[in-house]
């Protein structure tokens, strides 16, 4: 491997956003240490801000010490199409009308099921919105499972440990969960074309893995808390007043229609706008939208795309040197640091590839999209949604790492071991 400069470059500054992305506390602390100069602290442990800031140093090294226009030229060659995608679906997923009827499908499941109601909607959360991933797409599914979560059971006073453990089988859950078909899951649809994978091929191989796997996740952490459960779910908010059918109809055409043209931007941005003006023609149906967040977590995917873009070098001749097992656990381990779609992007490069070899991969790629913030697309949305509910507002990129781990282990049962 011989790197040009500006590829080193790219990698050691990615290495370095990692590195960030796990000591975003500490520049917390610094800015209640430091209150001067708070506002540049709290920006710097903002872990959305993390990889866009150090792709803007990239950009910036690349307007300065390459060749005139490298810089646009090479911003101009990354595809932004996913993180525009999740800005939109994160808005439009988590307006009123779709929560109402989300949440409204969980109650109705839950009254079917052999435990409290409580338990029943948690338990729901954690595997059946984690599963419907597979057809409203993966970000959707995190940002409706996250809201509920966040408005029902979070709220409520959950402590740490729960809390904790919670978002561990939530990013587990999403990242297997969006496996039943060939276009919900970034790192499936970056190969399912390539290498022929319809969905029967999908069902056979993963669905029914990840079914499992998703199911023994959630049912685990609900008996697990079954007890803090039982005492603090029922105070969650109350319910506001039910949206007209006719309007939650409206609004699940618009959700369908940026799921069909999710690769097309021109489309499902112009369907977006249109989007805005319904929501703000019937403001007295609507929550606050969530732009702020939605923005955040596309600039997070963005520096993703750009400081991802530069890892080929390295990662691609390490992949095809693997065997069919270790690059199983090589993509399990590697996805915790690189996001798993680009991972199987480039291994859909290679050449030549036996069929063990392409399960293997992708398999890792979305076994070990729990284990960090950047692992998997969606990912940015539960963390955006989700941290003000833990102490400063931050999440422990350890305590993620931990609460994830043995969601992982299920994972790996299910796709490993069966």
């Amino acid at each position: 491997m011989s790197p040009a400069p500006f590829e080193l470059v790219g990698s050691i500054l990615f290495a370095v956003a990692v590195v960030h992305t796990f000591s975003a506390k500490a520049f917390e602390r610094l800015a209640h240490a430091q209150p001067a100069h708070a506002g540049v602290w709290h920006l710097l442990g903002e872990v959305e801000v993390v990889f866009g800031f150090w792709a803007m140093v990239l950009v910036v090294y690349l307007a300065l010490a390459g060749e005139h226009g490298q810089a646009l030229r090479y911003l101009e060659s990354r595809n932004f199409t996913e993180p525009m995608f999740v800005f939109v679906i994160m808005v439009v997923a988590a307006s009123r009308p779709i929560l109402q009827l989300a949440l409204a499908c969980v109650r109705w499941v839950a009254r079917a099921m052999p435990m409290p109601r409580p338990m029943a909607t948690y338990f729901l959360a954690l595997s059946l919105l984690p599963l419907l991933g597979s057809f409203i797409t993966e970000p959707a599914a995190m940002t409706l499972a996250a809201l509920l979560l966040r408005d029902r059971f979070y709220g409520a006073g959950l402590s740490t440990r729960l809390k904790y453990a919670t978002l561990g089988v939530l990013f587990v859950n999403v990242s297997i969960g969006g496996t039943l078909t060939p276009y919900a899951a970034p790192p499936v649809l970056m190969v399912a074309g390539t290498w022929g994978w319809d969905l029967a091929y999908m069902l056979a191989h993963f669905g029914w893995r990840s079914a499992l796997a998703t199911v023994v996740n959630a049912l685990g952490v609900t008996l697990l808390f079954r007890a803090e459960l039982r005492l603090v779910a029922e105070a969650g908010r109350q319910d506001e007043a039910p949206v007209p059918p006719a309007l939650v109809l409206v609004h699940l055409l618009f959700l369908a229609g940026v799921v069909v043209f999710a690769h097309h931007p021109v489309v499902f941005m112009g369907l977006f706008l249109f989007f805005l003006g319904v929501a703000h023609a019937y403001g007295r149906h609507q929550d606050r939208l969530m732009l702020r967040e939605g923005l955040m977590v596309a600039f997070f995917l963005a520096g993703l795309v750009v400081l991802g873009g530069q890892q080929q070098w390295w990662l691609q001749p390490l992949l095809s040197g693997m065997s069919p097992t270790a690059v199983y656990y090589g993509a399990t381990a590697l996805t915790a640091v690189t996001d798993n779609a680009a991972l199987t992007y480039l291994g859909s490069l290679v050449q030549g590839l036996s069929e063990e070899f392409k399960y293997s991969l992708v398999a890792g790629a979305v076994t070990g999209g729990g284990l960090t913030v950047i692992a998997n697309a969606p990912n940015p949305a539960g963390y955006a949604i989700l941290k003000s509910r833990f102490e400063d507002e931050e999440i422990s990129a350890l305590g993620l790492l931990a609460a994830a781990a043995v969601p992982t282990l299920v994972a790996i049962a299910a796709f490993r071991l069966i």
